[in-house]
């Protein structure tokens, strides 16, 4: 399984740290990486999704989504932070590193993503040279390319 969305930096941030634009999100992105028809993802939107007995129950939801859903740096995979204990056993999570979820938030362009990113840099979360040489490698658009080197050159100077 994977966290996909902005909540995937609880992973790797305890969450005491994260800025409250960090966490202010109800919803949980969910993907699996053997679901190539969305089956699973379904059955999440099903069991635990929005308006489910367990949204209305706990205050949030988890929304299944497929693994292309977030445009991703080069690499990703092999950042990801692995959730591995007692109490998610036999099971295993896997969050997005911190920084590829702030590129792909940004490659999203929505303006909670841009204030999710944004607190994150500000409170010294993630590094603004590490996000700029990942926005680097994505496979994107000249112009998106450009919004998204002058977007971090002005939050974060790198």
């Amino acid at each position: 399984m994977l966290v996909i969305g902005s909540q995937s930096v609880l992973g790797a941030i305890p969450e005491d740290r994260l800025p409250p634009a960090a966490t202010a999100s109800i919803e949980v992105d969910v993907a699996f990486f053997d679901d190539p028809d969305d089956r699973k993802s379904d059955q999440v939107d099903g069991a635990i999704g929005e308006l489910s007995a367990f949204h209305e129950m706990f205050g949030y939801y988890a929304q299944g989504v497929s693994v292309s859903t977030a445009v991703l740096p080069a690499g990703w995979r092999d950042r990801l932070v692995r959730v591995d204990t007692a109490s998610t056993a036999p099971a295993r999570g896997h969050l997005l590193d911190p920084h590829d979820c702030v590129v792909s938030k940004l490659v999203a362009g929505r303006e909670k993503d841009y204030v999710f990113a944004a607190a994150l840099l500000e409170h010294g979360l993630v590094d603004p040279v590490t996000i700029a040489e990942r926005i680097e490698t994505l496979q994107v658009s000249p112009a998106l390319l450009q919004r998204l080197r002058n977007w971090i050159g002005h939050h974060g100077n790198p």
